[in-house]
């Protein structure tokens, strides 16, 4: 490799590791719901975020098992979100479902990190709407760059070991050496992604392939 261009730093331990098989239950992310009117309309139907199966030992009858609250930063209009999660009958696993929005890891929205990562930070439609909505400190920023920054060789090797045709044609077209945010661009391009949706839509992506691995 050319000295004139270094590979990409090795990404924070907190971004690739693996949670353990035997761990129960974890985190379902609704690849489909990506604002907040939806996921409302979801909430109010019993089996509006049901799984159709256990992930864990794929028996197919969950029972609701409670309501968490989240406090997602920066959305002009909400201060609460309520998540559902549910228990296998069989294994006793429990399952958060999170809305594809929403990160597992990170306070903010998906839209939000998008617009504040871009080569020139957008203004969102919650920040057009509320002149009040909290805007991203620097810091923030600066860390959330750093994370699309760092190598996506590990996301890269499961895309194409894991992903349909498609989805291997675009970890085989960026490459091994490829940033993380380079593996979004070309994700986008292949698939026509919106933008606001395409860090979200990875995130998801790369957590039904592995549960625990991180996009950021």
């Amino acid at each position: 490799m050319s000295l004139e261009r270094l590979p990409p730093p090795r990404p924070a331990q907190c971004l690739i590791g693996v949670r353990s098989s035997r761990c129960k239950g974890g985190t379902i992310v609704a690849e489909d719901v990506w604002t907040v009117d939806e996921h409302r309309r979801r909430m109010c139907d019993p089996d509006g975020y049901r799984p159709c199966f256990c992930p864990r030992c794929e028996h197919p009858r969950l029972h609701v098992h409670d309501y968490v609250e989240r406090k997602p930063v920066g959305l002009a209009t909400v201060v609460v979100l309520t998540l559902v999660r549910y228990v296998c009958t069989a294994c006793g696993a429990v399952w958060r479902v999170l809305p594809a929005f929403l990160p597992r890891h990170l306070w903010w929205t998906w839209r939000r990190v998008e617009a504040a990562t871009a080569p020139e930070p957008a203004e969102t439609q919650d920040e057009a709407d509320d002149a009040q909505v909290r805007p991203v400190p620097p810091t923030t920023r600066r860390r959330w760059l750093d994370r699309l920054g760092a190598s996506a060789r590990q996301l890269v090797v499961l895309l194409a070991s894991r992903g349909v045709r498609a989805v291997s044609a675009v970890a085989g077209a960026v490459g091994p050496q490829a940033t993380r945010a380079g593996l979004v661009e070309a994700y986008a391009g292949q698939f026509d992604v919106p933008l606001g949706l395409r860090l979200g839509a990875v995130a998801a992506l790369v957590h039904r392939l592995q549960r625990g691995v991180r996009l950021m």
